[in-house]
């Protein structure tokens, strides 16, 4: 629809959003969507060029939704960078972006019907942060609506995330293709997120500490996920000012991990004030041995 330098359509009004993709749809294109909070990186680029190869038309929304933040996290002080992320989204092929006000995605405050994510949706981030797939899937549930895409393009940094809302879209049968697209690390090995603006030098460097924790136990997957777990553990205990929340091995779809074939070694830990996530695939050989589930 447009070329780098004329950068994305700008978006606010649903109605407005419509009218502009049904012109796309008239003239055949398929439509992928990257739902977005802005404060946009490398991650979020390598969305958009992924969307770009699956479709004519890629829309990218920004839109902080509160519903998934809990009392005490961090929706005042996320970063807004809109003038930034706009360049960004120009840069990586984005044709339209969809920037909604609060109240045009909640339009009576509070909405009265959400998406219940289920058991899964209570475990792991969900556990400690309560609440927070509803808001999730509810913001996701209403912009696959509103845009109608083919493709819904998401990172596996967020691996339950994605996970969940690929359930989301096969139950309710939203006839939406959800893809998953690779964790973008820095250099270092840090897995790119908005949040990580927030970490001062040293808590950077201390940062790094995730990944190698999880290299280790991905390289101990032949004793089964408890040698995975033990592994990427004894990384982590030696820099005691990462506060772990979790670290467990679970399968593909986040149930118990098999005995043999590929798993997710997924972690959460404090940096000073800041809440990391990160993840990376486990393939357990058939020579090993389930054991307990961590």
């Amino acid at each position: 629809m447009h070329t780098a330098s004329d950068g994305p359509v700008v978006v606010g009004d649903p109605d407005a959003l419509r009218s502009v993709l049904g012109r796309c749809r008239a003239d055949g294109a398929t439509i992928a969507l990257v739902p977005t909070m802005g404060a946009l990186h490398a991650g979020h680029a390598a969305l958009f060029d992924a969307a770009g190869k699956a479709a004519d038309v890629v829309v990218a929304s920004v839109f902080v939704n509160p519903l998934q933040f809990g009392p005490g996290e961090d929706l005042a002080r996320y970063p807004r960078t809109f003038e930034a992320d706009m360049a960004l989204a120009a840069e990586h092929g984005v044709d339209v972006v969809f920037a909604p006000d609060v109240d045009v995605i909640y339009p009576h405050g509070e909405p009265l019907v959400h998406v219940d994510p289920g058991p899964l949706g209570r475990v792991l981030e969900g556990a400690t942060r309560p609440g927070h797939f509803r808001g999730v899937l509810t913001v996701v549930a209403k912009l696959f609506g509103i845009v109608r895409p083919a493709i819904g393009v998401f990172g596996e940094k967020d691996y339950q995330q994605l996970v969940l809302i690929r359930s989301m879209a096969a139950e309710l049968c939203l006839g939406v293709q959800v893809a998953g697209v690779a964790t973008v690390r820095e250099p270092d090995g840090l897995a790119e997120s908005s949040r990580n603006r927030y970490l001062d030098p040293e808590q950077r460097s201390l940062a790094t500490t995730l990944h190698r924790a999880l290299r280790g136990g991905q390289e101990a997957a032949a004793g089964g996920p408890a040698a995975v777990v033990a592994a990427a553990a004894d990384v982590l205990a030696a820099e005691p000012a990462i506060v772990v929340d979790y670290l467990v091995v679970r399968s593909r779809e986040l149930g118990e991990p098999p005995v043999a074939g590929e798993a997710r070694l997924l972690v959460a830990a404090r940096i000073g004030s800041t809440r990391l996530i990160d993840n990376i695939a486990v393939h357990l050989t058939p020579s090993t041995s389930a054991g307990d589930p961590p």
